[in-house]
């Protein structure tokens, strides 16, 4: 049976944050005083803004690196990789029973770019063997770019509406269901695709 691992190797800097930004749409917006919330609580509103976009539509905001872990290739000759945009595969090792560790030659893959659903592909026949009870680790880097102004227009603004109703209503419980705004959904809508992860759609 199939099984993998999805995990984030790095996280965004405060310093990609907007929160400079973040306060003038904020000013605007609700008469925001200059002084009255910390920066790192506003860094705090953007991140979670950002988490939740990214959650939505599988689309990487701002670059960072990613480890994806399977247990068995779904398709021999490619793999599908649950983000995007990747930029680059840094890595591919195959991993046995006993945790010992093989670098995969990098002449033995390559990067099939895609907007959506972006492949890990075989440049042979297929990609490495994956042991018996052992696993492949492919580390990868994804994202629009590592500063804010990289990321698309109506991604940033998604971003900033949802930060901000992150701030208006950051005493209500109710936050934790998940639900957003119909600005927010609008915005982000045409970046949702069916996503696939290891030939399993979701």
């Amino acid at each position: 049976r199939c099984s993998m691992m999805f995990i984030e190797k790095t996280s965004v800097p405060d310093a990609a944050l907007p929160v400079d930004e973040f306060k003038a749409h904020l000013r605007l917006g609700s008469g925001f005083g200059q002084d009255s919330v910390q920066d790192a609580v506003l860094a705090s509103f953007l991140r979670a803004a950002v988490t939740a976009i990214e959650a939505r539509t599988g689309k990487v905001m701002l670059e960072r690196s990613f480890a994806l872990t399977v247990n068995l290739w779904r398709d021999l000759d490619g793999q599908t990789l649950p983000v995007a945009p990747v930029t680059a595969v840094t890595g591919l090792e195959v991993v046995d029973r006993n945790g010992g560790r093989i670098q995969a030659d990098g002449a033995a893959y390559w990067l099939e770019r895609d907007a959506h659903m972006p492949r890990l592909r075989a440049n042979g026949v297929a990609l490495p063997t994956i042991p018996k009870a052992g696993a492949a680790e492919v580390t990868f880097e994804a994202g629009f770019g590592a500063a804010w102004a990289d990321v698309p227009a109506d991604l940033r603004q998604a971003a900033m509406l949802l930060a901000a109703h992150y701030y208006e209503y950051r005493d209500e419980t109710s936050l934790s269901d998940g639900c957003m705004p119909f600005g927010v959904s609008s915005l982000i809508e045409r970046y949702k695709v069916m996503r696939v992860y290891g030939g399993g759609s979701r």
